[in-house]
């Protein structure tokens, strides 16, 4: 089985000093051993992009030869593991309820009027779009460790060493018209069609949610990735991706996280 993986970790972002992270590098080259290790990935198999050459183009550059690949017969599985900010967007689709997208920070975030710039943030209906062409015999894994919308931290957050990682949209103007978004009368929304196909997705939160940048024995993780890699490799990976799940959350709960990492099947939809 030819197979072909791009992990991304993005500490530090180009126009905002003081967005940085601290444990999304660490996430990425874990999340390439752990491909190496126990899923059949050569080193040469799997793409690292971190910080700066982490932009936008080179994100989507990337999947997109993964993509064209999978269509053209050359992968049968493939694997995009991203740990990042998360943030939000407006939807211009309509298919979304609340009518804002979530979306993921690249290295070059930037921001335009009161929202942010679409040539240099990834949106999930971008991401949808790249993936739903897939051939179905091609498997398709996603594991992302970000936020998916920000409450803000907790008191004891700030305790026990961690940050969100979810960036709010960049002016008060942009966040307010998000917020008055879930207000008003949208019309008929898209119908989004969950395909048969063999997708898997992997969030370290639920969607009201943030996921933790955190400091564990010494050392940043996401900690979804964190406790991701701990149980699968204490495990070998002989463990069912439900029951995996099910240990991660009970170390999350454990170690007094307020995230609730989600696990979806056939999770590409157009």
């Amino acid at each position: 089985m030819a197979k072909k993986a791009l992990c991304v970790g993005i500490n530090r972002f180009k126009n905002y000093a003081s967005a940085t992270l601290n444990g999304c590098v660490n996430d990425a080259n874990e999340m390439k051993s752990l491909l190496v290790d126990y899923f059949g990935f050569t080193s040469n198999s799997v793409k690292i992009l971190t910080n700066a050459k982490a932009t936008k183009a080179a994100i989507m550059t990337e999947l997109s030869k993964m993509v064209n690949g999978a269509i053209a017969g050359k992968y049968d599985a493939l694997v995009f593991s991203l740990s990042s900010h998360g943030t939000q967007v407006p939807d211009t689709s309509g298919d979304e309820p609340d009518r804002s997208d979530e979306a993921f920070c690249p290295y070059d975030l930037a921001q335009q009027e009161d929202q942010w710039h679409p040539d240099h943030i990834i949106t999930d209906d971008e991401l949808n779009s790249l993936f739903v062409s897939l051939p179905d015999k091609v498997t398709l894994e996603v594991y992302l460790d970000t936020c998916h919308s920000g409450t803000g931290l907790k008191a004891i957050d700030f305790l026990l060493q961690r940050k969100p990682r979810y960036l709010p949209p960049p002016s008060l103007d942009g966040f307010l018209d998000l917020e008055s978004r879930t207000l008003r009368s949208f019309g008929q929304l898209k119908e989004k069609m969950p395909l048969t196909k063999k997708h898997t997705l992997w969030t370290g939160c639920k969607s009201s949610e943030t996921s933790a940048d955190a400091l564990i024995e010494g050392k940043w993780h996401g900690a979804f990735t964190y406790y991701y890699s701990t149980e699968l490799r204490k495990s070998k990976n002989t463990l069912s991706k439900d029951a995996l799940l099910k240990l991660i959350r009970a170390d999350l709960k454990a170690g007094r996280y307020t995230q609730t990492p989600q696990l979806e099947y056939n999770a590409t939809a157009r």
